[in-house]
Formats: C-alpha cells, structure tokens, sequence
C-alpha cells in the first residue's frame, strides 16, 4: 500500500522528495511569475539584496524555491534522524512537507518566507540539543541568533520568539533567567548590525520606515482564494485529530519526545496567532506553519494501527493537493 510504503526508513524514499517539487512546480516552471508582494515585503533587510538579483527573473524566482523547498525537506529529515521523536524511524516527515507545500501554489516563487524558514529549522536543532542540559548557554545564544537572522528574512518570524522562550524551559534542565536574557540578546544581536549598518550609511529611517511596514500593511491573499480556503480547512481537520491522537497517546512516549511535540506545538499555535490576528501576515506564513504540521500528522500517520483508514485519509490528502494545481 502507498502509506505504508512512504513511512518506512527506506533511504529511497528521500528520492522522492525531488520528484514531488518538480510535479508540484511544474505549472509554475511552465508559467513563472513574480510574488505580488506588498509594500516593503520585499524590502526586508537581508533579502533585499537576493530581490535585486531576481526581479526580472520570475523563473529564476520559481527555481529557488524549488530548491530551498528541497533543502528544508532534507533539513527536516536531518532533525528527525538526530532527534528521533517519532519512534519508528520514517523517512515522512520530508516528503509529507514537501507534498503539504505543494498545496500553497501561490508560494511556488521566491519569497523571504523560505529563507526565514531555513533559520527556523537551524534554530530547532540548537534549541532541541538543550534538552536536559543543565546550562546550555551557548547553544540558547546560537538559537537566538539563528532566530534573529531569519527574523531579518522575514520580519514576522518575530512572533515566534515567545514560542523558543517557552521552548528554553520545556527542554532545559534548571533554567534560570539567564537562559531566557542570553536567547533574547542572541536574537537582538543580528539587529544590532542591521541598525548600526544603517546608522553609518544615514538610513536609519529607511529601516525604520521598513518595519512599520512590515508591521501595519494589511495584506489578505486568502479572502477571494476558494480552493486555498478549502485546503486550509482539509488541514485543520488532519492537525486537529492527530493532535488529539498524541493526546491520547501521550503518556506512552519518551520524555524527550513528549517536550520535543510540545516546542512544535508551540511553533504551531504562535505561527497561527500571527497569521490570524496579525494584519501583515498572509498565506506565506502557511510554509512556517507547515512544519510542525508535517511532524504532527506524520506521527499519526506512522501510529495509526488501522491501515485502512490511514490509507485512506493519506490519499484523500494526496488527491487534494493534487486537485489544487489545477483549481486555483
């Protein structure tokens, strides 16, 4: 059967991530388009630089998602090879992310989100290594500053530093305040540079005027999107019974496994906080939140004992993103 076949450790399985960005970014290689981003979107002060390059390219544009998309897959495999919170060792965390993606077609084109989300992960493996470490300065330090780097990708990935405060204490091992003062200078840090390189070349207001932007800019690609609006509701659905699966299941777990579910569960609700109650944020948030989502369902899919409705709902889920591209 598919499922069962996907979930295994087989290291062939990993081929099949390429193959499903190049069927999913297929109508886009053929049809290339520039993101419409909105007012200072693109602005952002370490993107702005890989905008300046791409502009007037939208298939060069198209590309390097495709390939930061292949990336983040690989990375995630990474994280639940050296982690090992889903027992069964499974290769579908990777793929099941790079299919979720593939439903948010209008993402298939650069955007400083993918960017954002490569430090995201990077951050996850710094903090993850924390657990039961008593004093782990260095490694909060780092993921404060892989969190502030990806933060000058994109902007809102702010709101996610109370998610990796609360992270500091689920997986430290007697946390003081010092942890949570060294992860937040570790993420001020790189702006600390952006503001003092600013300052030196007069324009600091420009930055300024950046951020405020970034922040109050109303920006709703979801309002008139049918099928994105559908597809969102077909995930919630899945997010909402696997997450009631390790509820159930949750005392059977390791200790490391139960607090690494409960970082990403924070990751989770503080990217859908933003992306519901934040006026900036829009449909490209939805490749962050993608991530825990893919550890989330993955781990019910691998646990489900009944193959038969784990079939099922895998090809229901398949079969819908494979309608969106071409129902958009």
């Amino acid at each position: 059967m598919l499922l069962k076949r996907l979930k295994s450790n087989n290291f062939a399985n990993l081929f099949l991530v390429p193959l499903a960005i190049a069927a999913f970014w297929a109508g886009n290689f053929i049809n290339p388009y520039l993101y419409p981003y909105a007012p200072g979107e693109a602005d952002n002060v370490l993107f702005a630089p890989i905008f300046r390059l791409t502009d007037n390219s939208p298939l060069l544009g198209v590309s390097l998602s495709a390939v930061i998309t292949l990336l983040l897959a690989l990375l995630i495999d990474l994280l639940i090879s050296r982690y090992q919170f889903i027992r069964i060792r499974t290769r579908l965390p990777a793929l099941l992310f790079v299919l979720l993606l593939g439903g948010f077609t209008n993402v298939h084109t650069l955007h400083p989100v993918y960017f954002a989300a490569i430090f995201l992960l990077l951050a996850l493996f710094r903090l993850f290594s924390i657990f039961d470490q008593p004093k782990a300065y260095s490694r909060v330090f780092d993921t404060g500053i892989l969190l502030g780097i990806g933060t000058l990708f994109y902007l809102p990935l702010v709101l996610l530093l109370p998610a990796f405060l609360f992270g500091v204490l689920v997986l430290s091992r007697g946390t003081t305040w010092r942890s949570y003062f060294i992860l937040v200078l570790g993420f001020l840090l790189p702006f600390i540079f952006a503001f003092s390189y600013f300052f030196y070349t007069d324009r600091f207001q420009e930055l300024m005027n950046l951020f405020l932007q970034s922040v109050t800019t109303t920006i709703n690609h979801l309002l008139h999107n049918q099928p994105l609006q559908g597809y969102l509701g077909v995930l919630i659905f899945y997010t909402i019974v696997a997450s009631v699966d390790i509820v159930q299941h949750y005392d059977s777990k390791k200790v490391s496994s139960r607090k690494y579910f409960s970082v990403l569960f924070l990751i989770f609700i503080f990217a859908l906080a933003a992306f519901t109650f934040v006026p900036s944020v829009s449909q490209e948030m939805l490749v962050i939140i993608a991530i825990p989502i893919a550890f989330l369902i993955s781990n019910f899919f691998v646990f489900l004992k009944r193959r038969f409705w784990g079939e099922l709902f895998f090809i229901v889920l398949l079969a819908f993103i494979i309608l969106l591209q071409f129902w958009r």
